[in-house]
């Protein structure tokens, strides 16, 4: 990381504070709606600041308010929660709880938010208000609809929204966004596909759902090869599938669950279809039927032309343009910051975690957040308040 320019002086003072937070939420991970001792740290360290703090919103959300006179709004949003995961790595640090770690770098995106917070106290430049949304459950859990549905945007309102993300793979010191679709919906769903049971000697006698099931799972992925416009991204995964508990025995129900994914609605909305048509046809087909039920349902994470060129020129006055890349490929994972952005203009990006040895994706039982950019991401917090609600606000 060599040449990165303009890190933000207070912050850099501060690296080792900072790692020691991270490493501290690391070692400390909690799952969705459950996230009490980091809501509790980061309530305490944004009331030191002297700011209005909430707490409880959407059980253990927090949301804190740097207003300064008459201005623009900006929200910045981070995360807070872990994943269940049992955690591979046998550092100082890995996570004091088997079966919960934060594999996802919400503890990052936390303590990144944190700093932000204090060095934009520190610094007094914030002309307008400064919203600081520390968000539960991102991970399939609807932390996002459940702050909306409580009131966050009526309680605290903004003019524009920014979230950000850690992403392995790019080099530290860089960011990566786009105008447009960044990340796809999802749609997550459970099926039951209904037959009768009977001695498995005697198929004859009942209705075999795991046939069903398997012939449903099969015809599942003619969606995206044979409904889907090539030119644009879709994904069909069944992820899950449990029926039957003896090997004599053909059972009454097979349980199915998985998730759709798109980067436009008009896809998303014919995943959907198809994916019932296709579960009710070819069960009712061989003398079944099916259940289905969505959910968790996110739409695609959609930015702000406008925002992304605000957000490039903040990432650019920390790291520098040429370490900006501002026509990235959409991922298709989802993010339920999403649903913010249905609801106000704003951008999400990416902010490299590395991409040397030892660099794993997200969601890996050997992923750890890359400490180095503590600093650089809490940095562009800072750039992007105080053009937004500082002295030279847009």
């Amino acid at each position: 990381m060599e040449g990165i320019a303009r890190i933000v002086p207070e912050l850099d003072a501060w690296r080792d504070e900072l790692t020691a937070w991270r490493r501290d939420l690391h070692a400390h991970p909690e799952l969705a709606y459950e996230e009490k001792r980091t809501s509790s740290f980061v309530a305490s360290e944004l009331r030191k600041l002297g700011l209005d703090v909430d707490v409880g919103l959407a059980r253990t959300g927090v949301v804190a308010t740097l207003a300064a006179g008459d201005g623009p709004s900006v929200g910045l949003r981070a995360d807070m929660d872990a994943l269940p995961i049992h955690e591979a790595n046998r550092f100082a640090h890995r996570s004091r709880f088997d079966g919960r770690m934060h594999a996802c770098g919400h503890d990052g995106h936390t303590v990144m938010l944190l700093a932000a917070a204090r060095a934009l106290v520190a610094r007094g430049r914030v002309r307008g208000t400064v919203r600081f949304i520390f968000q539960p459950a991102e991970e399939a859990a609807g932390g996002a609809d459940a702050m909306i549905r409580e009131g966050l945007l009526e309680r605290f309102p903004v003019d524009r929204v920014f979230g950000m993300h850690n992403w392995p793979g790019l080099p530290a010191g860089t960011f990566a966004m786009r105008p447009g679709p960044i990340m796809a919906s999802i749609d997550a769903f459970d099926a039951r596909i209904v037959g009768r049971g009977t001695h498995g000697a005697l198929p004859h006698h009942g209705v075999d759902p795991i046939v069903a099931a398997s012939h449903a799972i099969v015809a599942l992925q003619s969606i995206v090869g044979r409904n889907v416009d090539p030119r644009h991204a879709a994904v069909v995964s069944v992820t899950k599938i449990r029926g039957g508990d003896a090997r004599n025995v053909i059972p009454d129900t097979v349980e199915l669950g998985g998730a759709l994914r798109a980067l436009d609605p008009d896809t998303r909305a014919k995943l959907k279809a198809r994916l019932a048509e296709i579960l009710c046809g070819v069960a009712e087909s061989l003398g079944a039927h099916a259940e289905l039920e969505y959910v968790h349902e996110v739409p695609p994470v959609m930015n702000d032309a406008g925002a992304v060129e605000l957000a490039a020129s903040a990432a650019s006055r920390v790291v520098g343009a040429e370490r900006v890349e501002t026509s990235a490929e959409p991922v298709l994972a989802s993010e339920d910051f999403a649903l913010m952005l249905e609801r106000r203009p704003g951008a999400f990006v990416f902010i490299g975690n590395g991409d040397g040895e030892g660099s794993c994706t997200i969601h890996s039982p050997s992923y750890d957040f890359n400490d180095e950019i503590l600093p650089i991401g809490a940095s562009y917090w800072v750039q992007l308040a105080e053009a937004l609600a500082g002295d030279g606000a847009a």
